[in-house]
């Protein structure tokens, strides 16, 4: 199978000036409220949990992967002189990850692979503005109805493995947190979620793909 690497062709664009002329209005999205035909798999967890590491795992056996667009943004933001985009205006630090991911969940339905993977889903943008407790416009809503994924691989808290660095601001409590969130809002949202236990790399990504066969 082909590795799909989207790091070259779909998240490169996310401060261009075009970025935001994508209406929000729900006859944009008409399309995805069709059945999706592919399977579209999102792996999410609170920071620090190993999703990165999983994503990596499972393109380096040739299965398409997207990676997660928030560091991009924030190290993006860095270079125009903002430190810490999240903390300083989250409001657009949000936008711009809602208009990245309802761009990866279009080019995902365009791949030719069955099953694309996806480092986290639209609804954690709305899960880490809970998080810090401020509002949002309603299209991040109609974004999470509009845009339905197949199935929700989620990542417990793993104190064990956390480290914070420069692009990762949380504590563990907070992480913790985070994790509460997002269990909370992809619920909200009608999904199922299933837990990839604490285990080796390679003991996670078989599970997940032992999990995706069990259901197919």
């Amino acid at each position: 199978m082909r590795i799909c690497n989207p790091c070259t062709h779909h998240h490169k664009t996310i401060f261009n000036a075009n970025f935001f002329q994508i209406p929000n209005t729900l006859t944009k999205f008409a399309p995805y409220f069709q059945k999706v035909q592919k399977d579209i798999i999102v792996i999410i967890g609170g920071p620090g949990t190993g999703k990165t590491t999983i994503i990596d795992g499972l393109t380096a056996k040739g299965h398409c992967c997207y990676p997660e667009i928030s560091r991009e943004v924030t190290l993006e933001a860095k270079k125009q002189g903002i430190e810490q985009l999240f903390l300083e205006n989250p409001l657009l630090f949000s936008e711009l990850l809602l208009e990245g991911r309802k761009k990866q969940f279009r080019n995902a339905l365009e791949e030719p692979h069955e099953v694309v993977f996806l480092d986290r889903g639209i609804p954690d943008v709305l899960a880490y503005m809970h998080y810090i407790g401020d509002s949002y416009p309603v299209f991040f809503h109609e974004a999470c109805e509009a845009h339905k994924y197949s199935k929700i691989f989620i990542l417990p808290p793993w104190e064990e493995i956390y480290v914070s660095d420069d692009a990762r601001y949380e504590n563990y409590e907070q992480a913790k947190l985070i994790y509460s969130h997002l269990t909370e809002t992809y619920e909200k949202y009608g999904y199922n979620l299933i837990e990839v236990p604490k285990d080796s790399v390679e003991n996670r990504i078989d599970f997940i793909l032992g999990s995706l066969k069990a259901r197919n």
